[in-house]
């Protein structure tokens, strides 16, 4: 068949969307898009015939209809899905860090379906503000005088240098100039937020000496004191940094600000859990820092948004800046960080928090769970699965290296990579260990275990 010759058999499109399964499409989503779709399936064939000079036959109406179904089905299926987190890791980045708990999930579906109160006052009966939401709760908790709520800890920095430092100096010990998820650095806020950087001290030692003579160099202009948290790792051996409370002393003496960025915005003290000891949010205000700013969706367990705490006349600047109104949070992001909150007021927080509970989780209740597991896999497949012990971590740049003693539930495969890829084409995300691959019930919610065994069982060799 010649080049011409495999382009005149092709069907036209109206003849392609008479076909009984193109009907069928139509119905099923709509004319529109099934005949955009249609249309590009068409140019594929005619491309691929164009590309190999007539070699190749002209597909027929059902290849073609079938062509465009997965198509269809392709483009309509959300690429945003819910996942089950079988890996150990309890903030997962990658897998949306923490789950909300089942009372902010209700929440967000409240003000999402009908119209709220987002900038509303009832009682006055006149327009409100969004920054009241949630922030009583978190100045409760913590003791804090004010609080701002924005999109993420990122914009809650940016903010902050933005409103306090612009074309004025930041000094920060040179360990802390870390790099944050995404690739988003320290510098580079700084850079954008108009702030001079001023980097004291060695990668190991910092001492406040070193911030003393930044502040008393006056080319340096330094308006703000900025520590940060480390993160994704740790710095151990000889080493030296100032202690909050000794910059916020400094800061006194000369007039300055002091910021904490805490990044993971811990409210409970992870020492009580079997953890090292992540600083708090409390820690850093009975410390002396003007200003605190953290997420919402790590250690803290709610959503993703940047929480700013600290002393009332900072906080209500920050919240006439001009760029707070371009990282304000949405009203589903105010209903679930406040029910969060909420939780901790009520000293619930380890029973309805999933992160905190993931966290405090009996080892003995894992043990259980995973015993169960495997043998009701067992029961419906012939994979090789038994119960090791193990390690299951924090994850989410909070207590680098720090693990809690868990159970796996582990699987001899002959071929791995071909199992892992089939379980994640069911939504499971395991992780591989000791050439198998296991999964943690940890971070496996209660309410999936079903749905773990069934891809288990659909991923096993025949």
């Amino acid at each position: 068949m010649t080049k011409n010759e495999a382009l005149r058999a092709l069907p036209a499109v109206e003849v392609l969307l008479q076909h009984p399964q193109v009907q069928t499409l139509q119905s099923a989503y709509g004319r529109s898009l099934t005949v955009a779709v249609t249309r590009e399936v068409l140019q594929a064939a005619r491309e691929r015939i164009l590309k190999n000079n007539g070699a190749a036959q002209a597909p027929g109406a059902e290849q073609l209809a079938k062509q465009a179904s997965r198509l269809l089905s392709k483009l309509t299926t959300p690429s945003l899905q819910s996942l089950i987190n079988a890996t150990g890791v309890i903030i997962h980045t990658n897998l949306g860090r923490v789950p909300l708990s089942q009372a902010a999930r209700e929440a967000m579906m409240a003000v999402a379906k009908d119209y709220n109160t987002l900038e509303y006052d009832k009682r006055r009966g006149k327009r409100g503000s969004r920054s009241i939401h949630a922030s009583d709760l978190i100045c409760r908790f913590t003791g804090a005088e004010s609080a701002l709520i924005v999109n993420n800890n990122a914009s809650a920095l940016l903010l902050i240098l933005s409103a306090f430092a612009k074309r004025k100096g930041v000094v920060i010990s040179r360990s802390q100039l870390i790099e944050i998820g995404g690739g988003f650095r320290i510098p580079d806020i700084m850079k954008q937020s108009g702030a001079k950087l001023i980097e004291v001290g060695t990668t190991n030692r910092t001492h406040v000496r070193d911030f003393a003579d930044a502040i008393e160099d006056e080319s340096n202009r330094a308006a703000l004191l900025l520590r940060v948290h480390h993160s994704n790792f740790r710095i151990v051996g000889f080493t030296t940094e100032p202690t909050l409370d000794e910059l916020a002393a400094l800061s006194r003496q000369h007039d300055l600000l002091v910021v904490d960025d805490l990044g993971s915005g811990a409210l409970l003290d992870t020492a009580d859990f079997g953890l090292g000891h992540e600083p708090t949010v409390q820690e850093s205000l009975a410390a002396g820092a003007d200003l605190i700013c953290f997420s919402g969706d790590k250690l803290l367990g709610g959503p993703q948004a940047g929480i700013i705490i600290g002393k009332s006349e900072l906080v209500h600047k920050l919240a006439r800046h001009p760029l707070t109104r371009a990282v304000r949070p949405d009203k589903l992001c105010l209903a679930a960080l406040s029910t969060t909150l909420l939780h901790y007021l009520r000293d619930e927080a380890t029973q309805q928090i999933p992160v905190w509970r993931m966290i405090s989780m009996p080892i003995a209740e894992i043990e259980t769970r995973a015993t169960a597991l495997a043998q009701a896999v067992r029961e419906r497949s012939k994979l090789t699965v038994e119960v090791i012990p193990g390690e299951s971590t924090v994850g989410g740049g909070s207590l680098p290296e720090e693990t809690l003693p868990t159970h796996l539930l582990a699987l001899q495969v002959a071929n791995i990579e071909k199992f892992v890829r089939s379980l994640r084409a069911h939504n499971v995300i395991a992780r591989i260990q000791d050439n198998r691959v296991v999964c943690d019930p940890r971070t496996i919610l209660n309410k999936d275990d079903k749905q773990l065994v069934d891809a288990l069982v659909k991923s096993a060799p025949s």
